[in-house]
């Protein structure tokens, strides 16, 4: 029998740990939080130093006396739960309420290799108290916000309602994007290109230059009428080179990934969600089986905010690029990635756990997603220690008379690293099809002086275009920029809004609901400070001062609560509930109906409720499909987004995520829900 009993999160994590580790420790799995702040009390005593009261999760007190009956006759307590903020958290408090009074250490590691886990245990410490505490802080402060505001929210919307401290932010950034959309009115405007070859080669496909400025001033063509007044007296005109600019630019590899950057990557190449990305690469993580009896962690681990790499890492992939791609590749000092300010330089980057791993030797063991998700990983670290990558750009200024074209192209003449990872697709679109075309765009050999045949003249009709909407990848990006959140809360942030119907992912891209717009202009109106984005990344970057111990917990408490005190007990004072009439009357007692919010979406109410208590559903307008059923399709929401279903349900149960082509011509390809 084993004195040595290890706590980890998960099934496979304690599998993968055990085959490291042998017959000499029992590993065992906390399934995460076992202790928590109370589900129906605040939990928080916010007159003495916010003191938070824990308590076991009523659903995990079997696993607690299991965990409790493990730990009799064991000599040695190790707790190796994740090594970040949380997992420090979930341990002090398993210590703290399972295992007070006996030996228990603290250990941590990056990467389940069994050289990381053996030398983990080697160096096994105390629990660091600066991490507990800011992660204590962060707890403290959400539960304060969504046990005082829900509350609001049923008095002013509808009961059942919550909001989060970062969240709130995060359907903020997506309501103010969807009301510049709304309110965006588009310009006309007018790009002329030019058709040239060299003299002498007339009618042969040659290259395009694009008008760029007229009387040395930026072109502006407003009109159809100004593009076709331009081209005539263009046909007229000599066109001839005036300069000839040839530069090599150099493309530099990007970082290894970061949790975030792992996120908007595995949006924009592989069209995974954020919420998906992380289960991935949780799994890759904590281990795959792979033919080598027990399951083996392929990647290091996945929330971190640092692009770090170990010093045996660096050397490993140095010397597989040099033997697999040529010493021309290989730059002569390692590349050195700067981290943001705020990242934890003692964790790593999202990398493989071990480069001789080739993403096409585990093609049989991983699914598609993991095989996917894995090569993305693997592709990005071996690039990240790559040359750069390099291009001739060559730009022609081409006069005519007063007007002057642009013609700009460029060709690789040194792959680097994009032998290993192609250009970064998360470019806008616009950005993508400019590169794309000055790639294509053939400049011949052309000399200052020379002139030039003009075989065509192609006036093109634009519009300017409205900011796109956020989708997982950019609304991640926009809140990294801000300092909102860190890498444990991208995808929670919106998978919570999601799940909450106040966002919706329609086609990869976030929409906010009618009910996302009701609670954000309540928070906005009432707590203005509270969903203020520079207000929230300073309470971030305080929470991480705590966890350097430059910061005390109970100042960004007291910073924080003194004025959401004061909004509160304003909104509470002031709040009315919003009643949206109709001109619908009850069939039952004949007062007007009312539209009421509840857990699956708007219906009508009889505003005599309670006397009366008829209600309905709203419908689409769109007739069920289904032959002979005579109901019509409602929007409802359930657990797993919204979808559309019939108003003679149970007796007709079809239901669809996409609202049909009514038959008598009706509304056609309604919202889809993208979650999967």
């Amino acid at each position: 029998m084993s004195d040595n009993l290890v706590i980890v999160e998960s099934p496979t994590k304690a599998k993968t740990i055990t085959r490291i580790l042998g017959d000499d420790f029992r590993v065992v799995p906390s399934m995460g939080h076992i202790i928590d702040l109370p589900a129906k009390k605040l939990g928080v005593d916010v007159e003495d130093e916010f003191k938070p009261t824990y308590t076991v999760i009523p659903s995990r007190k079997k696993l607690l006396a299991q965990l409790k009956k493990e730990a009799k006759g064991k000599k040695n307590i190790y707790i190796a739960t994740d090594p970040d903020r949380e997992g420090e958290a979930i341990g002090w408090q398993i210590k703290e309420k399972v295992f007070k009074g006996k030996n228990v250490l603290r250990v941590s590691f990056h990467e389940i290799t069994p050289h990381a886990v053996k030398e983990a245990f080697k160096n096994a410490r105390e629990f660091d108290i600066r991490m507990i505490e800011a992660q204590v802080g962060r707890r403290v402060l959400d539960r304060l916000v969504g046990y005082f505001l829900s509350p609001l929210l049923w008095k002013k919307i509808a009961r059942g309602l919550s909001a989060g401290r970062v969240q709130s932010v995060g359907l903020r950034l997506i309501v103010e994007r969807e009301r510049q959309i709304q309110g965006f009115v588009p310009s006309e405007y007018w790009e002329i290109a030019a058709e040239l070859s060299k003299a002498g080669v007339a009618g042969e496909s040659g290259f395009r230059a694009k008008l760029d400025k007229i009387d040395g001033r930026k072109a502006e063509v407003k009109s159809e009428a100004e593009a076709g007044r331009i081209c005539d007296l263009l046909k007229g005109r000599e066109f001839k080179v005036q300069e000839v600019r040839k530069t090599e630019k150099k493309r530099y590899p990007p970082a290894p990934f970061i949790t975030s950057t792992m996120q908007q990557e595995a949006f924009n190449k592989l069209k995974f969600n954020a919420s998906k990305t992380m289960l991935i690469a949780q799994q890759l993580y904590e281990g795959i089986d792979i033919g080598e009896d027990n399951p083996v962690g392929l990647i290091t681990y996945m929330r971190t905010d640092s692009p770090n790499v170990s010093v045996e890492a660096i050397a490993e992939v140095r010397e597989h690029i040099g033997r697999s791609f040529g010493k021309n590749f290989l730059p002569e000092k390692p590349n050195v990635f700067k981290a943001k300010k705020s990242a934890q330089e003692a964790h790593e980057a999202v990398r493989p756990s071990y480069v001789g791993r080739f993403p096409e030797s585990l093609k049989g063991f991983l699914d598609r997603d993991q095989f996917r998700l894995y090569e993305l990983i693997y592709n990005r670290f071996l690039a990240s220690q790559m040359k750069p990558a390099e291009f001739l750009a060559t730009a022609v200024d081409i006069a005519a008379g007063e007007y002057l074209f642009l013609a700009s192209g460029s060709h690789l003449i040194f792959e680097g690293f994009l032998s290993a990872y192609s250009k970064n697709d998360s470019v806008e679109k616009e950005e993508e099809e400019e590169e794309k075309e000055k790639n294509e765009n053939q400049i011949p050999p052309l000399a200052q002086g020379e002139m030039l045949f003009l075989n065509n003249l192609l006036p093109s009709q634009h519009f300017t275009k409205p900011p796109a909407r956020f989708s997982d990848s950019s609304l991640i990006k926009a809140l990294e920029e801000e300092g909102i959140g860190r890498p444990s809360t991208y995808a929670p942030i919106i998978s919570t809004i999601i799940l909450r119907d106040y966002v919706r992912r329609i086609k990869g891209y976030l929409y906010p609901s009618e009910l996302g717009f009701k609670v954000n202009d309540m928070l906005v109106e009432y707590f203005p400070k509270v969903i203020n984005l520079s207000f929230t990344a300073s309470i971030e970057e305080k929470l991480d001062e705590v966890e350097e111990g430059r910061l005390e917990r109970v100042k960004v408490l007291q910073e924080f609560y003194l004025p959401f005190k004061e909004n509160l007990d304003f909104a509470q004072a002031n709040i009315v509930k919003e009643v949206i009439t109709t001109d619908q009357v009850c069939d039952k007692c004949g007062k007007p109906m009312i539209v009421k919010w509840g857990r699956r979406g708007k219906f009508l109410s009889c505003s005599g409720f309670p006397e009366c208590k008829n209600s309905k559903s709203i419908t689409t307008g769109v007739k069920c499909p289904i032959e002979n059923c005579g109901g019509e399709l409602i929007e409802r929401h359930s657990r797993r987004g919204f979808f559309y279903g019939c108003s003679n349900f149970p007796k007709c149960t079809f239901t669809s995520r996409n609202l049909p082509e009514d038959k008598e011509g009706g509304q056609e390809g309604g919202p889809e829900n993208a979650q999967s």
